[in-house]
């Protein structure tokens, strides 16, 4: 039996992917909360997301740095296939994000990203405490288009 991963610990940290749940982000898109720093604001994800899903259009506040390790992420500026580094730069802004095959990725963010509507107003910033909170089952969020539409009913 192992113990319960704790994200938030400060320190060394080790953590196997089976030791950590998934946690819904959205429709298709489902993360593991490795790691988050309430003292540098970065964070690390594991995410899977299933055929179709997608991330609604969302600004980078910080540099973002991802590795795909199985299928292909999709986005305004390219394809990402297996065995792709990505960097997203400060400001970054992408209008949406998909895949068409079951994808998976590590994903290491170093600040928040805003997640806005179409007209660009942000819904929700997703940072270390956002992703605390989540992990923390206190509410759940939607980062994917189906998301953006049910808001705007």
């Amino acid at each position: 039996m192992t113990d319960t991963h704790d994200p938030g610990q400060s320190g060394d940290l080790i953590v196997n992917l089976e030791d950590v749940p998934f946690v819904e982000l959205g429709s298709g898109t489902h993360i593991k909360l490795l790691r988050y720093s309430e003292e540098t604001g970065d964070w690390v994800l594991w995410v899977h997301m299933e055929p179709g899903a997608t991330l609604a259009p969302h600004w980078h506040l910080g540099h973002g740095q991802y590795f795909v390790t199985s299928g292909e992420l999709i986005y305004d500026v390219g394809s990402a296939p297996a065995g792709t580094y990505g960097y997203e730069p400060i400001g970054s802004r992408h209008n949406e994000a998909r895949c068409e095959q079951t994808t998976e990725y590590l994903f290491m963010g170093h600040g928040a990203v805003a997640f806005t509507d179409e007209e660009g107003a942000i819904r929700f910033v997703l940072n270390h405490e956002f992703l605390r909170d989540l992990n923390r089952q206190l509410f759940s969020a939607d980062v994917s288009n189906a998301g953006l539409e049910t808001e705007n009913g």
